[in-house]
């Protein structure tokens, strides 16, 4: 079952899809099963859609796998209130967070299996909001953004920060751009931030992205080895882009995320009944 909803986050309303689990969670021990949840988080201008679908595609099929889903729109994106350019990064972790306080009350949630999949600029968020929120137990990146502030100017363009400092804004895809905005993505390093993550993280990224370097996934899974506790996999797929459009891409892209999820819940399962 999946169903629309608007989620309060200050003086905004945030438009979010919940997709309901098709089949009840195994209980590994005594009592009731509860629900493990995603909530993923989309990339820059981007919207819970997800481009050619790629979230709706995701969140259906994890659904069937036992998960609560929940995908939403951040501010001034998609169908949520507000304006995507007027405020910064730690706006986008906060909305993150307002996200998560509303899903963990929806449902009987499992406080043990709460995971984030960012994409592009929203694994940057997912990361950032894993180091301020210790409700989030695991990541999963899909091509995330490094550099929050370098990687963003080379999709906008110089020009258009140069305009924004000059102006006061400057326009991108019809979205507004604010020095405030710019400014925020040089405030955070999640490649330093990231060793402050204890939980385990699934890096994917593809060979093909000519958006955000490849390279990135390496950097990341070296960060996160030097941490004293959590694991690191990494993926990488031939060839694809940065949305993964191709369809084969996708299908591995899928696959490798949701059999990332069962190992770890197999895993997490085989610990709880060795402390029984």
């Amino acid at each position: 079952m999946e169903r629309n909803i608007v989620i309060r986050h200050h003086d905004l309303d945030l438009t979010a899809s919940i997709h309901y689990p098709e089949q009840e969670p195994q209980s590994a021990g005594r009592g009731k099963s509860r629900t493990p949840l995603i909530v993923i988080c989309h990339g820059f201008v981007g919207s819970r859609i997800g481009v050619d679908r790629l979230f709706v595609s995701t969140a259906r099929e994890l659904a069937a796998d036992g998960y609560m889903v929940v995908r939403f729109d951040y501010a001034g994106c998609g169908e949520s209130g507000g304006d995507y350019g007027k405020e910064g990064l730690e706006s986008m972790v906060a909305q993150t967070r307002t996200v998560l306080d509303y899903a963990m009350n929806c449902s009987d949630i499992d406080p043990t299996r709460v995971t984030l999949i960012g994409h592009s600029l929203g694994g940057a968020v997912a990361i950032l909001t894993s180091v301020r929120d210790h409700r989030v137990k695991s990541l999963v990146l899909w091509s995330a953004v490094g550099h929050p502030f370098n990687d963003i100017i080379k999709l906008t363009g110089r020009d258009k920060y140069d305009q924004a400092v000059i102006e006061g804004q400057a326009d991108h895809l019809g979205y507004s751009f604010t020095p405030v905005y710019f400014d925020s993505l040089g405030n955070f390093q999640p490649f330093q931030e990231a060793k402050q993550f204890g939980g385990d993280v699934l890096v994917i990224h593809g060979t093909g992205d000519d958006v955000i370097p490849v390279d990135y996934a390496f950097l990341y899974q070296k960060v996160f080895w030097t941490r004293s506790e959590g694991r690191c996999d990494k993926e990488i797929i031939f060839q694809a882009d940065h949305t993964y459009s191709n369809g084969t891409h996708r299908r591995e892209l899928l696959d490798k995320t949701r059999q990332w999820l069962t190992e770890r819940k197999v895993a997490q399962t085989d610990w709880q009944h060795w402390m029984i």
